[in-house]
């Protein structure tokens, strides 16, 4: 195509900088809260959809890297972290330092310039340390502690990353305290009056030990959404359990069918009743891409036609499951040729674009390259909302796809 435009990515990460907890909380908890320690590597696996670091002490042998330390916590940061700029067959899982990764994972004026080398104009970023929708808050045993982190990375978010030196190039997406919905509720509407318009929440809430989107658990915080017009994101592993088929299973079984939670969360929440509780509801799958949509929109009316009765929701779910989907769910891909092939089974308005820098997974510093190759059969006003339009419009972006807050 002649042009290509200007990449909105929905999915990208940030590596938080050492000082985001250290400089928000309050003194009382400089040893309990979120710190980095350089600390030897004592043992590692990644099996069945489990990650097992283990932080070897100080004057042990063993590869050298950065932690996370918060509570009885300890996370490295690895190069799947930060993986983009180095070749496919040399990344590894590695513990690493802030020094060996690459510099616009933790700051905006580098982040900056990788974006302009990707064609990418703007994007919304993913947490690292807190994961996907903050449930390691959710996970320590100190909730006011808990709280307090939750709105330190909030703060910082939008503040620092998205703050005036990002140029409004990056979007804010915040966190929510995921143990109380009311505190949650409260969490959205604060950030919202300062502009934001993306929240994480996790794809399976069970499988953090929390109620699920069919309870009423959860409407004090759909409810804030809903008034609020905050889009609901969830990534892949935002759930903490990688999809895989055993316990020793390698890395590449999960990352094969990593849309299978997404896949699984979107059949909840279209037979949950909530988009017709809540209509301005909107949700986001980020990593999860598209090409399996057509199928279980295809599969889930012909339940909701045939099975409504004794299935559950005859009295809840009054429209087609492809209805809701079509007003108020959106897939995300980077790489989905497949999916965009059969883009009218899904629909133009409901697909975003993303790149996942700087992960392992990234088209870094390809992304316009891939996406000229797989949407060339598409017209240019199609492609326009794939790559920027429809992240405009639910985002809440100024029309040059700028975030203001």
């Amino acid at each position: 195509m002649e042009t290509f435009p200007k990449i909105i990515s929905v999915d990208d990460h940030t590596v938080e900088p050492p000082h985001v907890w250290r400089d928000r909380l309050p003194s009382r908890y400089r040893d309990t809260g979120p710190r980095i320690v350089r600390a030897p590597l004592k043992e590692m696996t990644f099996l069945g959809g489990k990650f097992a670091p283990v932080m070897g002490q100080k004057g042990d042998e063993g590869p050298i890297g950065d932690w996370w330390v918060y509570e009885d916590l300890h996370r490295p940061l690895t190069r799947l972290d930060t993986a983009v700029g180095y070749d496919r067959d040399e990344i590894r899982l590695e513990v690493i330092t802030y020094e060996q990764m690459r510099p616009g994972s933790h700051s905006v004026p580098d982040r900056l310039a990788d974006m302009d080398v990707n064609h990418v104009q703007s994007a919304l970023c993913f947490p690292t340390f807190p994961r996907f929708c903050g449930q390691t808050f959710t996970e320590a045993s100190d909730r006011e502690l808990g709280l307090l982190c939750v709105r330190a990375y909030n703060d910082w978010m939008v503040e620092e990353w998205c703050g005036p030196e990002a140029h409004g190039r990056l979007i804010p997406l915040t966190l929510i305290p995921l143990w109380d919905p009311e505190l949650a509720a409260a969490e959205v509407r604060r950030n919202a009056a300062r502009g934001v318009r993306a929240v994480a929440f996790s794809e399976i809430p069970p499988h953090l030990g929390l109620p699920s989107v069919h309870t009423d658990h959860w409407d004090p915080f759909f409810r804030a959404c809903d008034e609020t017009g905050t889009v609901i994101a969830m990534h892949i592993g935002s759930s903490s359990r990688m999809p895989s088929t055993s316990a020793d299973a390698p890395p590449a079984v999960g990352s094969t069918i990593t849309f299978a939670n997404c896949c699984f969360s979107m059949v909840d929440w279209l037979m949950s009743g909530k988009f017709e509780r809540f209509p301005n509801l909107r949700i986001m799958y980020a990593e999860g891409q598209i090409g399996w949509i057509p199928y279980i929109l295809e599969r889930a009316d012909v339940v909701w036609e045939e099975n409504r009765a004794w299935g559950g929701v005859a009295d809840k779910v009054t429209r087609p499951p492809s209805e809701l989907f079509a007003g108020h769910v959106f897939g995300c891909f980077f790489d989905d040729a497949f999916g965009l092939r059969n883009l009218d089974a899904i629909g133009a308005g409901n697909v975003l674009y993303e790149t996942d820098y700087p992960h392992s997974d990234s088209t870094w510093p390809k992304s316009k390259e891939v996406g000229e190759a797989q949407m060339g059969h598409l017209s240019a006003d199609v492609v326009e909302r794939i790559v920027r339009g429809n992240a405009i419009e639910l985002l809440g972006l100024t029309p040059e796809g700028l975030w203001r807050a």
